[in-house]
């Protein structure tokens, strides 16, 4: 419908042109939005008042001229003006109800598109460190970058999931003592304990497994515990892939499947951050202060230089970042996005004015990134902190025994990325309306429980004309449903391009509780199988979206509930 309106219009707007009331040399852009109030119609623009200045005519007078030269058509039932010029469009029964065959006949291809056209985009999620289970902030990473990676691909883009990974430096080597302390019988409340060491449960853990000679398997690597309590490399390399497979069993159980697993330790390895390194002195970005090699961040908008390489020698985790991002591009991604904790915002300009000072090629401002605030975790109205798994925090791993995978996955996409967010367990939990992931699984429960029942009676919705004649729609709520149905495709588009896979959540409740309202108000199983059989189609364009919706949050649409 809203390509309808937007094809009208440009129709009026080349007519004006054509006799001299609009230039003709100059392109007016077209807005078009979806009307939330339906006293204002279904569609508004605000074309008029954009153009006004360019016709040298009032907005509201423009608008008069635009509505006579809108062509005929039966897609539209009215148009009015509002305000200072805005023109709304009321659309007709006939095509408000037209999307629900488009719905239909597209079914799993409803809502995509292909605005990306296959040009391949990274997006870098979750990367936690190697040293302990996923907490519930990588758990909210984890929602946020999988779903807004289905949306890009829903708009036609090749998309990579990758995973980094700091196995190198102090963390890792905590890690290490904290196993080997453990291996040799010392506990926390030990005076030997390591200063830094990691206390949780899971230390105990890799600690047997590491005695018991057991043999874990990591994406790239398999490692055979040796059992000498005194090995500490061999200690460090068992942790580590214990720790990794850990986390990729915790992803798996939460339905995220990466890509690449990309090693900080490649980097060294490979010798690509002391290629960094000579780069950025070859270009004259660096110099020497108190026994550290310093990088001019601030000859590219940061606020203060950096240090990249410590008086120790050792380099700051800035430097391999750089090496990593520059690694990013020179494997031809030329959209990156870096789905973060906001407690990596001070990393971003820093980041970005290495890449710069590289003189690589890499445009201002890349890559892009998507941070997320921290989560707050509730039960019976009081915080929970502590993991008896973790030892400090609580994992991912917890909320999903406690809600289950599809809960978890909704509740921490649900909000903005840069709002801080409180899980709140017993509305995870519960079977209630005011739980967003049971109302609109619920509504599709209710659509497949109707569907039996025609099924027992002989009905055979499948059919490829069954409900194809709409003329038994003529209701107010159904016109509602019909319009939001509309909206999804230009919602799939919006989330992607201004990176919000929030407004899926969103936009999938308000289309459930339409239904809810509708189904609750006006009975389907009636003897006008005419009006029957337009009500069942409806059904079904609600169940395909629905469908549609919640798997690009990676969440089921059970059939019964």
């Amino acid at each position: 419908m809203k390509d309808t309106v937007i094809q009208l219009l440009e129709a009026a707007i080349a007519a004006l042109q054509a006799e001299g009331v609009l230039p003709q040399d100059q392109a007016f852009k077209l807005n078009v939005d979806s009307a939330r109030d339906k006293t204002h119609g279904d569609f508004a623009t605000n074309i008029a008042l954009v153009t006004a200045k360019a016709a040298g005519k009032p907005p509201r007078q423009l608008a008069d001229l635009l509505i006579e030269k809108l062509p005929e058509s039966s897609a539209v039932a009215k148009v009015e003006i509002a305000g200072p010029g805005f023109i709304n469009f009321f659309m007709s029964d006939a095509s408000s109800f037209d999307i629900v065959n488009t719905v239909r006949s597209a079914a799993d291809g409803f809502g995509l598109n292909n605005s990306g056209a296959g040009e391949s985009v990274q997006i870098e999620f979750v990367s936690a460190n190697p040293t302990g289970p996923l907490h519930v902030g990588h758990g909210r990473g984890a929602a946020i970058g999988d779903c807004l990676a289905r949306l890009l691909e829903a708009n036609g883009y090749r998309v990579t999931r990758e995973f980094y990974y700091n196995d190198a430096g102090a963390q890792i080597d905590n890690l290490a003592l904290s196993v080997q302390a453990r291996i040799k019988g010392i506990s926390p409340d030990d005076d030997l304990w390591p200063k830094d060491g990691y206390r949780g449960d899971y230390i105990q853990d890799a600690a047997n497994a590491y005695l018991e000679k057991a043999t874990v398997a990591a994406d790239d690597r398999e490692v055979t515990a040796k059992g000498d309590a005194d090995d500490l490399a061999a200690i460090k390399d068992f942790a580590v892939a214990y720790l990794r497979r850990e986390q990729d069993l915790d992803l798996k159980a939460f339905g995220v499947k990466f890509d690449v697993y990309f090693l900080e330790s490649s980097l060294y390895n490979e010798g690509k951050v002391e290629k960094t390194v000579e780069a950025l002195n070859a270009n004259g970005f660096t110099y020497e202060k108190d026994n550290a090699l310093w990088l001019k961040t601030t000859e590219f908008g940061d606020d203060k230089d950096r240090v990249m390489r410590k008086s120790d020698g050792g380099y700051t985790y800035f430097l391999p970042d750089v090496a990593y991002h520059l690694d990013k591009w020179q494997r031809g991604f030329s959209t990156v996005i870096n789905e973060q904790g906001a407690d990596h915002h001070s990393t971003v300009t820093r980041v970005r004015a290495g890449l710069q000072a590289l003189k690589a090629g890499i445009p201002e401002g890349w890559p892009d990134y998507v941070l997320h605030q921290m989560v707050l975790v509730t039960r019976s109205g009081q915080e929970v902190k502590l993991s008896k798994r973790a030892g400090s925090y609580v994992t991912l791993r917890d909320l999903i025994d406690e809600v289950g995978r599809d809960a978890t996955r909704f509740f921490l996409a649900a909000r903005r990325v840069d709002s801080q967010l409180t899980f709140d367990i017993d509305l995870a939990r519960s079977q209630t309306n005011e739980n967003p992931v049971y109302y609109i699984q619920y509504a599709h429960a209710r659509i497949c429980s109707v569907l039996r029942k025609l099924q027992e009676l002989g009905v055979d919705v499948n059919a490829a004309d069954f409900g194809s004649d709409l003329s038994g729609l003529a209701l107010d709520e159904e016109r509602e449903i019909a319009n939001q149905l509309a909206r999804y495709p230009e919602l799939i588009a919006n989330a992607a391009r201004q990176r919000e896979p929030h407004h899926l959540t969103h936009y999938l409740r308000e289309l459930a509780g339409l239904f809810h309202t509708y189904y609750n108000a006006h009975k389907v199983l009636i003897d006008d199988t005419a009006v029957r059989d337009s009500r069942v189609a409806l059904y079904l364009a609600v169940k395909q979206v629905l469908v549609n919706g919640l798997d690009l949050i990676g969440v089921s649409a059970p059939e019964e509930m």
